[in-house]
């Protein structure tokens, strides 16, 4: 067999790989114009234990908090992912970049403040006494002294320590644990917001909320301090989304005017 024989068919078969490389080539590209234009994914942090801002029914995730951040991701052409957790553990993991940003009814704080940049608010919160009917508890004076309940990490158990004693407060992971504790007679008061304190009420007979407020704060959304140009896009949203009447209609579908 002559070396000319030899180079021949080694180009022969150079020339069949790079012609099979070149239709293995098109047959890939729709493929990856397809990933291409699949929506990125954006990850929220959240407590689906505070209704009716956030729950779950089953396995799906429904609440005020749920739906604007869902219309949000739209406006971001994004696909919304919703990480559950415990409500302390909110603003380390935006922090970490675990998640993207926190929505859980958060109230924004100077102290929280130094930790994440927040939103412009989007609802306001109102926080409430919950008591059992009867309770000589009428005022926030009659506290004094007073074993109060309080779902971790939140303001109504940062003000609370505050006001009436590391001492006499007892934090628990859920709110729904301290109406629990609260019914067994282990705290004689809750502090918690008004519209979570309400289902509560209205699930749980014998319980009651004291007229008087405890405290009336903004809840926003909180980003890790590093991502600027997500606030910036996140906040662009939150106004479009006010202006449209999206946000007062997602929060009248949970909350009705009294």
């Amino acid at each position: 067999m002559s070396k000319k024989f030899l180079a021949l068919v080694a180009a022969s078969a150079l020339a069949v790989t790079s012609l099979l490389s070149g239709c293995g080539a098109e047959k890939t590209a729709p493929d990856a114009d397809v990933k291409e234009t699949q929506a990125k994914v954006i990850k929220m942090g959240t407590n689906a234990a505070f209704p009716p801002y956030e729950f779950k029914e089953g396995e799906d995730f429904k609440g005020i908090d749920v739906e604007i951040a869902d219309a949000i991701a739209k406006e971001l052409g994004m696909e919304l992912e919703i990480v559950d957790m415990e409500f302390d553990s909110i603003i380390t993991s935006v922090q970490k970049g675990e998640v993207d940003f926190g929505m859980a009814g958060m109230t924004v704080t100077d102290e929280r403040k130094e930790e994440v940049d927040f939103t412009s608010s989007y609802a306001t919160g109102v926080q409430v006494i919950v008591v059992t009917e009867g309770s000589d508890i009428a005022t926030l004076d009659d506290l004094e002294g007073k074993k109060i309940g309080t779902q971790l990490g939140t303001t109504g158990d940062i003000y609370s320590k505050d006001d009436f004693g590391e001492e006499n407060v007892v934090s628990y992971s859920k709110g729904a644990d301290a109406i629990i504790a609260l019914k067994g007679g282990d705290v004689d008061a809750v502090i918690i917001d008004n519209e979570p304190a309400k289902a509560f009420v209205a699930d749980n007979e014998g319980l009651k909320i004291l007229d008087t407020e405890y405290a009336i704060e903004d809840y926003a959304i909180a980003i890790s301090k590093d991502n600027t140009e997500l606030l910036d896009k996140i906040n662009a949203a939150l106004e479009k989304l006010t202006a449209d009447g999206t946000i007062d209609e997602i929060i009248a579908g949970y909350i009705k005017a009294e």
